[in-house]
């Protein structure tokens, strides 16, 4: 990345793939074929899956706001003629390519159940932007801090959803299952490049957060 014109570009083109084209992905979507029977779902427990999913979706939508806000700031000159910092920019875009395979599941499963994305969306992925634009902002001990605490955080959200999914979705749940290795990964891969442990208050708040919009996005 040449300049910091060229940084908003790609932010800007970020917002615009991630909330309006159909997401591709990069891995196949996990799934027990042989157990993948959406027929034996009662419309209760679709209904169920589908806002369980539709939370996942969302998240799935703030964590791309997070990765490309943060991958911005870095590439920002800070005060004091602090350089722009491109290894953890590149960093955080990687993972935030291999956040868009879930997207992309949580979408097509979202098709597979006959439901849909949270209305809200574009207001998600507003304020996750400006979040982890903050986040970004305070350096790269805090940024990554940042992304341990979130990680940690979805991680245990996701190990709730194994629990309050429907026994008969395997298709949901292995889809799930697979996320939550995967975060746990970007946590512990955030926390080896340096990572600050954030404020008992900053984690207090982040945990607010997430409840307002798992809550809301549940249902809209």
């Amino acid at each position: 990345m040449s300049t910091f014109s060229d940084a908003l570009v790609v932010a800007a083109d970020s917002a615009l793939r991630t909330l309006f084209a159909v997401p591709r992905a990069s891995q196949p979507c996990p799934t027990v074929p042989e157990r993948h029977d959406d027929g034996a779902l009662s419309t209760e427990d679709r209904r169920l899956a589908g806002a369980l999913m539709r939370v996942n979706h969302v998240g799935e939508v703030c964590a791309q706001a997070l990765y490309t806000a943060q991958a911005f700031a870095a590439r920002w000159p800070g005060p004091g003629g602090r350089a722009s910092n491109e290894a953890l920019a590149q960093q955080l875009e990687e993972a935030g390519r291999e956040e868009t395979d879930h997207l992309a599941w949580t979408k097509a499963r979202l098709d597979e159940l006959g439901s849909r994305p949270s209305r809200l969306n574009p207001f998600w992925y507003a304020g996750a932007f400006g979040l982890g634009l903050l986040a970004g902002r305070l350096g790269q001990g805090p940024s990554l801090g940042f992304v341990v605490e979130t990680e940690r955080q979805v991680e245990a959200h996701l190990a709730s959803h194994l629990d309050r999914l429907p026994a008969e979705d395997h298709a949901s749940r292995a889809i799930v299952a697979q996320m939550k290795l995967d975060e746990a990964r970007h946590a512990r891969q955030a926390q080896q490049a340096g990572a600050a442990e954030l404020p008992a208050p900053v984690k207090g708040m982040m945990r607010m957060a997430a409840k307002v919009m798992t809550t809301v996005a549940h249902r809209i």
